[in-house]
């Protein structure tokens, strides 16, 4: 199941559509229909996830949308690009107290500035749409593990050494076999967020119970 596409509630299609097209946001879809179900599909700059909003869509009310993420890598830059699109968008905070960055803005829970030790996930910015649905950008420059495959050559090539190492040990003492299968086996392990010897336990036991281990 991929999930790839949240409803937004507004008042005026045509208000919320010039905003998220003014913000840059690539524009897929405005299909108005004969009964007046209208739907309008905005993806965000490198997103995978979409929004919609439209007419005859949601019952919620305009505007009840709050904490939706948007993932950036350098917050101060997001900002400035927002804000050069015609966002109105919140100092730059941290939390000061768990779930201060779904407080709203002046709340005593938020701490101006970002995270004092430049953490990841730690450092926040806010907008929202002419409605009121709230954005939350949030500051992510190292995942926890298992979040995402590498998508940079230098990523990748590091976590192919690392499994070429570890299968190398699998090797010397393993049966012939196909090391695809245990590359495969240990990568997915390791993106699920197993340490390097837990990860090559599991493409261990992958082999056996699948007979992947030539006889």
């Amino acid at each position: 199941m991929k999930f790839e596409v949240a409803v937004l509630p507004v008042a005026d299609v045509d208000r919320s559509k010039a905003f998220y097209e003014g913000l840059g946001w690539r524009l897929d879809a405005d299909f108005p229909f004969d009964n007046g179900f209208r739907v309008v599909q905005f993806t965000p700059p490198n997103s995978e996830c979409s929004i919609q909003f439209g007419a005859k869509m949601t019952s919620a009310a305009p505007g009840s949308a709050q904490g939706l993420y948007l993932i950036v890598s350098d917050l101060e830059a997001a900002r400035s690009d927002l804000i050069a699109h015609g966002a109105q968008v919140s100092d730059v905070f941290h939390a000061g107290t768990p779930g201060a960055q779904f407080q709203p803005d002046g709340a005593d829970g938020r701490v101006s500035g970002p995270d004092p030790e430049q953490g990841s996930y730690r450092s926040f910015a806010t907008f929202s749409d002419p409605d009121g649905n709230g954005w939350l950008l949030q500051e992510i420059t190292e995942r926890l593990p298992g979040r995402e495959w590498p998508t940079d050559v230098s990523a990748l090539a590091d976590l192919l050494h690392e499994t070429a190492e570890h299968h190398g040990a699998f090797e010397a003492v393993a049966p012939p076999h196909d090391w695809w299968d245990w590359y495969a086996a240990y990568m997915d392990a390791r993106q699920r967020g197993s340490a390097p010897e837990a990860a090559a336990e599991a493409a261990g036991r992958y082999m056996a119970e699948a007979k992947h281990v030539v006889v």
